[in-house]
């Protein structure tokens, strides 16, 4: 400690001296400094020796002292922060120290994207990097699928209670907009039937079709019979590696709406925005039925025997028989996207 202040004595003395000394301090302060790219950097509490022993590994500066130094001598500019920064290549000490006094921390980005299952949005905050402590509990459908900003060391759960919120407002705001005389009883009621529409199609032009449907599949009183549902009873909410089987279809749980003449209890996944506007504007359609026309979208039917000639189409895609409309983006079911496949 007393050579590093003796050494701070003499550096401010040769500052003061004039000459060649100020010379050479001050072209050591506005020089282009090492960093041969740039780069994004945690800065460590802990004060200035932690700080200069940071950016003098990542080769932002040249030597600690100096940084030392010249941190001292403009300490009234400010305190220097602990944060993630981005530092230019070639960023000389005055450029290294306006950033870690003024210039705003790196924003990361988490994007929980639409349809995904609280078993795989827990897996993602789990896994990224710059978030800190555990991932809390919370619910099937709680969070709002959306892009997230945050900075390093912000914790798990303050994204959980970000995306929670989110959500509880985007369902405010598509409730309050709804349509008139929708079998739904509360934004509860909406936000299951809006997961469902989220995990039957990616497409945004089939969403509202597809949620006209379900809604004329309720007013009716008859089983939605949506795939998804049923991998969700198998699978609780983790991926499935295999194909539905008819014994999947047959299994006796609440979230079978194969089984079921009603909404399941529960949502099956995070729906995103539009999903839920989807939801509660849907279209007013007289479709029963829907099944994957082996392009990514689906094929509409009124009635059953419609709909098994769709069915037949489909299987002979399937084992290749038959050619496929034109690609387009895939939907998100698992194994046949088919409401009524029986």
């Amino acid at each position: 400690m007393r050579t590093r202040l003796l050494f701070l004595a003499f550096a401010l003395i040769l500052l003061l001296a004039g000459g060649l000394g100020a010379t050479a301090a001050w072209r050591a302060y506005t020089r282009p400094g090492p960093l041969a790219e740039s780069a994004q950097i945690v800065i460590p509490r802990g004060g200035t020796e932690r700080i200069a022993a940071a950016l003098l590994d990542r080769g932002v500066i040249r030597d600690g002292r100096t940084f030392a130094l010249a941190t001292w001598l403009t300490r009234d500019a400010g305190p220097l922060r602990a944060a993630e920064f981005a530092f230019p290549a070639g960023a000389p000490l005055s450029e290294v120290l306006r950033i870690l006094r003024e210039e705003r921390p790196v924003q990361r980005r988490l994007t929980i994207p639409e349809g995904l299952t609280a078993y795989q949005i827990r897996a993602l905050l789990d896994r990224t990097d710059g978030l800190t402590g555990e991932t809390p509990a919370f619910d099937e459908g709680a969070l709002l699928p959306e892009t997230y900003a945050f900075e390093w060391g912000e914790t798990r759960a303050a994204i959980v209670r970000r995306a929670d919120a989110a959500m509880d407002r985007a369902l405010a705001e598509a409730w309050a907009a709804r349509a008139a005389d929708l079998p739904l009883a509360n934004p509860r009621e909406a936000l299951i039937l809006a997961s469902i529409v989220e995990r039957e199609t990616g497409r945004a032009d089939e969403r509202a079709r597809v949620a006209g449907v379900f809604v004329n599949r309720l007013r009716r009183g008859m089983p939605l019979q949506s795939d998804p549902t049923v991998a969700y009873a198998v699978a609780g909410g983790a991926p499935m590696d295999r194909p539905i089987s008819r014994a999947d279809l047959d299994r006796d749980h609440p979230f079978n709406t194969y089984r079921v003449r009603s909404l399941p209890p529960g949502p099956i996944a995070s729906p995103g925005k539009a999903a839920l506007a989807a939801t509660l504007r849907p279209e007013a359609n007289d479709y029963l039925y829907f099944v994957a026309d082996g392009s990514g979208a689906h094929a509409f039917a009124r009635t059953l025997d419609d709909h098994n000639r769709n069915v037949a189409r489909w299987r002979e895609i399937e084992r290749g028989g038959a050619p496929a409309p034109s690609p387009a983006p895939a939907a998100r079911s698992p194994s046949v996207p088919s409401v009524g496949r029986r």
